[in-house]
């Protein structure tokens, strides 16, 4: 790869506010399928799929052919005024869902769409306690940062009264220290008798990622969804799950709860909704929309129904279901992943290799015994990664150094996943040798 000119990298530094700690220092002219590009054309394989948003890949052909034709009309309206694309992705989307997950809101990010979800659970059930797992992360705005329990709270002052958090169920790093590489769900029994006795008997709803991304990767297995949709019902637990990452085939389904005996009551959408393109979605029951709705329910945002972003909503299933993707990632996932193994075989700095479909984590160690993290070795190996033509996900903030996210668009061909594999093994040679 060819240097970054240190004038350019200057003028980044000069002018914005870093806001996840140090920016790679490469700058993307621009992007293209598995790739992105400087400005002299050195390619660059990219496992991130952008912000783990361009799931179809960079500038798919069908998401640049709406980008051109959606512009000749409605960008943006009053927030109560509809436009056709709204209507047909609200159609589109509940089509494609249980009967109970029927209404719907669309708006831009994934924090705006947990703070729907959060909103309506607490004006539904009347409580204002929402549980969030140990290292989630559900988004920057007030309602959805105070239950995220990732490193992004301390500094900022009190969070939203109501906050509870139980332990992820990191069978790698068991949180109470009791299984052995196997999760049998007693972090689960112990976390919510924890929050019971933190209760205020004010509960609402208890979010949570299928796959919990920042917190390490740590997929919550359909045994585990079961017990915990036991306990929420217990308690009047209203279930939202927050898929951002998981959704629109990344994990093998169009939905990662389909995998699942259980059906949220909310669902919220993100990242890979919009191919892109920043659009979010919030849906729940008709039951729950009806009385919130009496209890005059309000969420209004400048860009909440904007019909232009809405356009691609519609063009991500069509690219999803007219090229198979979420069965692509299911094979290409379980290719990866069989190829992260054997790389664990090949070097002893790799401790775990986990996730699901193409949504993968490789956990770097010191040691594999003592299981102590190297924060400055995920650095290096993803520095060297960058260097050697391969974009890995490492959070460039001290304490997130260890695990690498792997989220490479569903198109990536099985040629790029051999190459990326190769970059990789060669990073960690060259970093630990």
């Amino acid at each position: 790869m060819q240097e970054l000119k240190l004038d350019e990298f200057k003028k980044a530094q000069n002018s914005l506010i870093r806001y996840c700690g140090e920016f790679t220092p490469f700058i993307a002219e621009k992007a293209s399928g598995s790739y992105i590009y400087d400005k002299h054309g050195q390619a660059v394989l990219d496992f991130t799929s952008g912000q783990m948003c361009s799931v179809f890949g960079h500038n798919h052909p069908k998401i640049v052919e709406v980008l051109k034709q959606a512009g000749d009309k409605a960008i943006h309206l009053l927030s109560a005024i509809l436009s056709p694309p709204v209507i047909e992705l609200s159609l589109e989307l509940t089509k494609a869902l249980p009967e109970s997950l029927s209404k719907c809101i669309f708006l831009n990010t994934g924090s705006e769409s947990n703070e729907v979800a959060i909103r309506m659970a607490k004006l539904y059930t009347g409580g204002h306690e929402i549980i969030g797992f140990s290292g989630s992360w559900h988004g920057m705005t007030a309602g959805a940062q105070s239950y995220t329990y990732s490193k992004t709270r301390k500094g900022y002052g009190p969070n939203i009264p109501g906050s509870l958090m139980i332990p992820a169920p990191y069978e790698y790093r068991c949180p109470i220290a009791h299984c052995k590489g196997s999760c049998d769900n007693t972090c689960l029994e112990v976390g919510m008798k924890m929050v019971d006795q933190q209760s205020v008997g004010a509960y609402a709803a208890l979010i949570a990622e299928p796959l919990l991304s920042a917190a390490g990767m740590i997929e919550l297995k359909p045994s585990y969804i079961k017990r915990l949709k036991e306990l929420c019902d217990e308690r009047g637990l209203l279930l939202i799950f927050d898929e951002a990452q998981t959704a629109l085939g990344r994990l093998g389904k169009t939905f990662a709860f389909e995998d699942y005996e259980v059906v949220p009551d909310f669902l919220t959408l993100s990242k890979t909704l919009g191919g892109g393109l920043p659009l979010a979605a919030t849906i729940t029951s008709s039951t729950i929309e009806e009385e919130c709705y009496n209890k005059g329910f309000v969420f209004i945002t400048s860009h909440v129904s904007d019909p232009f972003c809405a356009s691609f909503g519609l063009a991500s299933f069509q690219i999803l279901y007219e090229e198979n993707l979420a069965e692509a990632a299911g094979e290409k996932g379980a290719y990866l992943k069989q190829l992260l193994l054997e790389l664990q075989l090949k070097h002893e700095c790799i401790g775990d290799v986990r996730g699901k479909g193409l949504l993968l984590g490789v956990e770097i160690v010191k040691d594999r015994d003592t299981k102590i993290p190297d924060d400055n070795l995920g650095f290096d190996i993803c520095n060297r990664c960058l260097s050697l033509g391969l974009n890995m996900n490492i959070v460039r903030m001290k304490g997130y150094g260890s695990v690498f996210r792997i989220a490479p668009p569903l198109t990536i061909s099985f040629e790029e996943i051999d190459l990326g594999i190769s970059i990789l093994d060669q990073a960690i040679t060259d970093c630990t040798v």
